[in-house]
Order: structure tokens, then C-alpha cells, then sequence
């Protein structure tokens, strides 16, 4: 296991920019992942979930129109059920995530990351 930050990026996202930006700015070269390319699994998926402490449901891009079209906001839906609907549309994983040392943080703001470096 490496000692460097893994950045789950989307090079198109303005926060993914800043917040690897940040990194470097602080001496950091992270492991990039363009997450959009090389989707995570769902065993991945679920840690990364884990390691952030939060609901597959706070993960999710509301604003994304796969969210409408998939019908995503209906509270019924397990968690389990939104977790596949991030591996099979990654467009609707919230960006970008930061590993480090087996803790996560969401880059909004981008200086959130720094809490686990």
C-alpha cells in the first residue's frame, strides 16, 4: 500500500481541480484516479462510502440527470440498490474523494481533504 493519497478526480469538475491543486500545492503527488474512466466496483464503492462515514444517498449528484431519469430521490430505494446505481452511472458519485491512510473526505471545499493528510 502506498503512502500517497488516492484523488477519485474528474478532471472536468472544477472542485476535482482545485482540490488537487491543493495537494500539490502542499508537496503532495496523489495517486489520481479518473473514476469517470476506471469506475470503482462495488466493493470499492462501498468502502470508499465507509471511510467517508456517510449513506450511499449522501454520495449521490442530485443535480445529475441520470438522478431524475433513474427515479434516485424515492426514499424506498436501499442502500444497496443506490450503491449499483453508482457503479453502473459513476457520473453520480459526489467529486472528488480523498484517500489517505484508510480515511476519506469529499474535496467540497477542497481544504476538507487536508483533515486527513
Amino acid at each position: 500500500m502506498t503512502d500517497s493519497p488516492r484523488i477519485y478526480h474528474n478532471p472536468r469538475c472544477s472542485k476535482s481541480r482545485a482540490t488537487l491543486s491543493l495537494l500539490r500545492e502542499q508537496g503532495i503527488e496523489p495517486e489520481i484516479v479518473e473514476y469517470l474512466k476506471a469506475p470503482p466496483d462495488r466493493e470499492t464503492l462501498a468502502g470508499l462510502i465507509r471511510r467517508l462515514g456517510i449513506r450511499p444517498r449522501d454520495l449521490l449528484r442530485t443535480g445529475e440527470a441520470e438522478y431524475r431519469e433513474l427515479g434516485l430521490k424515492d426514499p424506498a430505494l436501499s442502500d444497496e440498490q443506490l450503491i449499483q446505481a453508482m457503479v453502473e452511472h459513476p457520473k453520480l458519485i459526489e467529486r472528488p474523494i480523498v484517500v489517505h491512510r484508510g480515511q476519506a473526505r469529499i474535496g467540497r471545499p477542497p481544504e476538507r481533504v487536508l483533515e486527513i493528510l
